[in-house]
């Protein structure tokens, strides 16, 4: 009975992973849309973004601080939350945002999600966490296929420089994001993921928010109404519920394991971005996807 209880609680950590990993896949549509219909630019849209998801992680916050098995932060921990929080949230989601605007939606999934590759290394490099052969096989085929997706989209296109310099921002993005990966994994198991959640989102989005006021004179309250709308979706369906989903995840697998199946990721921003911003895909692009899918089934049935 233990082993099918254990079966049974991995499966659905891979299912909310799943999820998870679906839900932070709208972000890149919502951005992409509100740079293609109005003026907005890339600081004012995450703080919008912040503005937002900031009451739900408040609320989170509170109620989690106030349960019976509540754990109180050591002054350590609280530098560690604050410090993973605003690089996960604050510097990668700025890094991204400015990348987004010289490349594609689906492109900037292929190259953010290398991350899972960096989180296997880092776990291994640092905390000595063992990568056993199914996890090193599931990473080959998944980056093998998107490798071949990116080849085909670079190979299809006519790019400019800068360009160029929106796949350096995001693959700095997805170094910082790694890093907010393993470290969440380290700290997740001793206060709790809901916990850990909501005081590192509280502080990524304060951090935003200052860096809007600190560096832009624009107000918040007389912008175009559609900006509002994409910043609310992005706030509610690319944020809060990812981020729970996927913080959970890392309690129940694990974050080398969240890293490759949160893999699915490109494929439905590929997806999403034909349908939402006619956005081509390719057959090249194709073939790298089923080669993801099957990187993910790997590790879905391990």
């Amino acid at each position: 009975m233990p082993e099918k209880k254990s079966y049974s609680y991995f499966i659905g950590g891979i299912i909310i992973c799943f999820l998870g990993a679906i839900c932070f896949s709208t972000k890149a549509i919502f951005v992409k849309l509100a740079y293609r219909e109005t003026d907005v630019d890339a600081v004012t849209l995450l703080a919008l973004r912040m503005i937002f998801a900031l009451p739900f992680f408040l609320v989170s916050a509170a109620w989690s601080s106030n349960q019976r098995t509540n754990i109180r932060f050591t002054p350590k921990q609280w530098f560690a939350v604050a410090f993973i929080g605003c690089l996960g949230y604050y510097v990668s989601s700025l890094l991204d945002f400015l990348g987004l605007q010289y490349v594609s939606a689906g492109i900037e999934r292929l190259i953010l999600f290398v991350y899972p590759t960096l989180v296997l290394l880092m776990s291994f490099i640092f905390f000595k966490v063992r990568i056993n052969v199914i996890q090193w096989l599931a990473v080959f085929i998944t980056y093998a296929g998107l490798m071949v997706a990116f080849w085909g989209e670079v190979n299809y296109e006519e790019h400019t420089q800068k360009f160029y310099l929106g796949v350096v921002l995001i693959f700095i993005c997805a170094i910082t994001y790694a890093i907010y990966i393993v470290g969440s994994g380290q700290l997740i198991p001793t206060i709790g993921a809901a916990k850990f959640n909501s005081y590192a989102m509280s502080f990524a989005s304060i951090a935003v928010i200052l860096h809007f006021l600190l560096s832009n004179d624009n107000s918040l309250f007389d912008l175009n109404r559609d900006i509002y709308i994409y910043s609310f979706l992005m706030a509610i369906i690319g944020t809060v519920v990812p981020s729970y989903l996927v913080a959970e995840g890392i309690r129940r697998v694990g974050s080398n394991n969240v890293a490759i199946i949160g893999s699915v990721g490109p494929v439905s921003t590929i997806v999403q971005a034909y349908f939402f911003l006619q956005e081509p895909i390719h057959l090249v692009q194709l073939i790298g996807t089923a080669m993801i899918l099957i990187g993910i089934l790997i590790i879905s049935k391990k």
